[in-house]
């Protein structure tokens, strides 16, 4: 059985966007996670946390996966690892955070996981990316369009774009 989930990449620690690019590639580097949407990348200021953090860089992908919840998380946790992920601050730092934001329609509270995620609906870092990667995405019955105007952050969200390379450099 194969199911859909909405999956939420953020890096605010070295090469941001060279980490995200590798992660999507880590993410679906398995027959169990293949690709359908990419969204655009996107620069946020840092949402709770220790303070002075640098800005993170965002994006939204929807996969499809016969990996059942728990082995999603275990293999976004790896790819996080992968990329030198480290847990010392709650929403501190870090090179790379991969969240399952959906997964499929299922609803699930447990000790390890909670889908949908807890707070999706409240950040435009993710929404704003997902619903310009697919206008007609619901959050809990929501089109997430909405809930990106209705988010405290949105005005944090830009477009990024990577800077130039230069020769020489």
């Amino acid at each position: 059985m194969s199911v859909r989930a909405v999956l939420a990449l953020g890096s605010n620690l070295g090469e941001r966007s060279d980490t995200l690019s590798h992660a999507v590639a880590d993410l679906v580097d398995t027959p169990h996670v293949r690709l359908r949407e990419v969204s655009a990348v996107v620069q946020t200021k840092p949402v709770g946390g220790p303070e002075d953090q640098p800005d993170y860089l965002n994006m939204v992908l929807e996969v499809e996966t016969d990996l059942d919840p728990h082995q999603l998380l275990a293999h976004c946790q790896s790819v996080e690892n992968k990329h030198h992920r480290t847990r010392e601050v709650r929403w501190g730092p870090r090179t790379l955070d991969v969240d399952i934001i959906t997964y499929g329609d299922l609803t699930l509270n447990d000790d390890d996981l909670i889908i949908p995620h807890p707070r999706a609906h409240e950040r435009a870092f993710v929404l704003a990316p997902w619903a310009w990667m697919d206008s007609n995405a619901t959050l809990n019955g929501i089109p997430v369009g909405e809930l990106a105007k209705a988010a405290g952050d949105l005005d944090g969200v830009e477009p990024y774009e990577a800077e130039p390379f230069e020769a020489g450099q």
